[in-house]
């Protein structure tokens, strides 16, 4: 039973390195990680994680 809180742990691990590879991608197109909508003068190009857009000016 205490492998099962030991395979939780790692799946929720690998889990959170997820988003960096989208941030990662966010930053190669040139735009940049915002919560919520993107400002007035940039527009949406893509997802950072669930509540985070890739914007671009």
């Amino acid at each position: 039973m205490k492998i099962l809180y030991l395979l939780f742990a790692v799946f929720f691990l690998v889990l959170q390195g997820a988003p960096a590879e989208h941030f990662l991608f966010c930053r190669r197109q040139g735009g940049f990680c915002t919560y919520g909508a993107c400002p007035s003068n940039s527009r949406a190009i893509g997802i950072c994680s669930r509540f985070t857009f890739c914007c671009k000016r």
